[in-house]
């Protein structure tokens, strides 16, 4: 079972995963946790990745698919705390270009509070 510390905030979870290694097992894993978490309380997920050093490739494919799915939802995701290892691999699988990637927990905060702030102002025009 993939290791992780969740704390829930007003209006995202923040997911710390305590793995060095992430496998394809772990994917899926993480996978079905989210989407139980998401069930629970439909909010935005940060996810950081401090103290990760390695990525399997389907681990990387799945945080796409994971994207994808948060965003139909009208959520954001945001990924922090990359290892240089860990951001050459999601660079590998144009990950960057799509995802949220920021250095700090902090800053992937504001990124989440800037895309609900945007949701609401495109509610309000409607």
């Amino acid at each position: 079972m993939i290791k992780v510390k969740i704390d829930t905030k007003e209006i995202f979870h923040v997911i710390s995963i305590e793995e060095t290694n992430l496998t394809a097992n772990m994917a899926e894993e993480l996978m079905e946790l989210v989407a139980k978490k998401q069930e629970e309380e439909n909010k935005s997920l940060v996810i950081n990745f401090l103290g990760v050093e390695s990525v399997d490739d389907s681990f990387a494919v799945c945080l796409q698919q994971l994207h994808e799915n948060i965003y139909a939802h009208k959520k954001s995701l945001v990924i922090c705390g990359l290892s240089p290892a860990v951001k050459n691999k999601f660079q590998e699988h144009d990950l960057s270009d799509t995802i949220n990637i920021t250095p700090t927990e902090s800053e992937a905060w504001d990124i989440v509070q800037m895309e609900e702030i945007e949701r609401e102002l495109d509610l309000d025009t409607d």
